[in-house]
């Protein structure tokens, strides 16, 4: 048997009892897992299965041929924060169905897990602007990030900045938000009033599209919107 700590990044309902949790672990990175009855009527756990749970599964060893592992056990976490919030548990939805997109491909990376840890951290302190902070910092740990340039504009198909405004969602005050953000030292600090923070999370899911092969903006992301205006 192993012991996988994780992050809970999406779920799905196999058949009447059982599930297919998508998370991301410390050790291997984007991990898939067949959890047998947990959808059972005595089976309290769940109740577990919520965006960026942290979650200690242990796992069957490997049949031979591969597969997905079985889990044996499945345990919660503590995480300190009030769980009827609203507005916390809509940015959870949202950097979850996020990050189920974005570290599909990533399986030794545990700087994007630690990230994690330090974004929960701060968005749990009560810090507004983490979540926009947070996608930044998976862009640029991802290499993705502007490169940097005098301009004022950002261009976000060449990937940095001009003398002349290429998109219209990229203007002299949302490119300099991201030049901001690609210059501080703790990104965490940077605070956007609520009309700015959303214009900057619709540039950066623009951003995205242009340069990760296959995203897609989450569903998710008008909820935020709404319940933060």
């Amino acid at each position: 048997m192993q012991n996988v700590n994780c992050f809970l990044l999406s779920y799905v309902k196999f058949g009447d009892n059982d599930a297919i949790l998508h998370c991301f672990s410390e050790e291997s990175g984007y991990q898939s897992f067949f959890a047998k009855g947990l959808y059972s009527s005595r089976n309290k756990k769940k109740a577990y299965l919520f965006p960026l749970n942290r979650l200690s599964i242990t796992i069957l060893a490997k049949k031979t041929g591969g597969g997905m592992p079985n889990v044996s056990k499945i345990e919660m976490l503590e995480r300190d924060y009030d769980f009827s919030d609203v507005k916390t548990n809509t940015v959870l939805l949202f950097v979850s169905d996020f990050l189920n997109q974005v570290l599909r491909d990533e399986t030794h990376r545990n700087s994007a897990f630690f990230e994690i840890q330090t974004f929960l951290r701060e968005l749990y302190k009560g810090n507004a602007g983490s979540y926009p902070a947070f996608i930044f910092k998976i862009l640029a740990q991802q290499g993705l990030s502007p490169l940097p340039s005098n301009g004022h504009f950002l261009d976000p198909e060449a990937g940095n900045f001009s003398i002349e405004q290429s998109h219209s969602f990229f203007d002299e005050e949302i490119s300099a938000v991201w030049k901001h953000f690609t210059e501080a030292e703790d990104i965490y600090s940077v605070t956007l009033k609520r009309s700015l923070r959303r214009q900057f999370l619709d540039s950066v899911m623009l951003y995205y599209k242009l340069h990760f092969a296959g995203f897609t903006v989450p569903n998710s992301l008008d909820i935020i919107q709404q319940i933060y205006e």
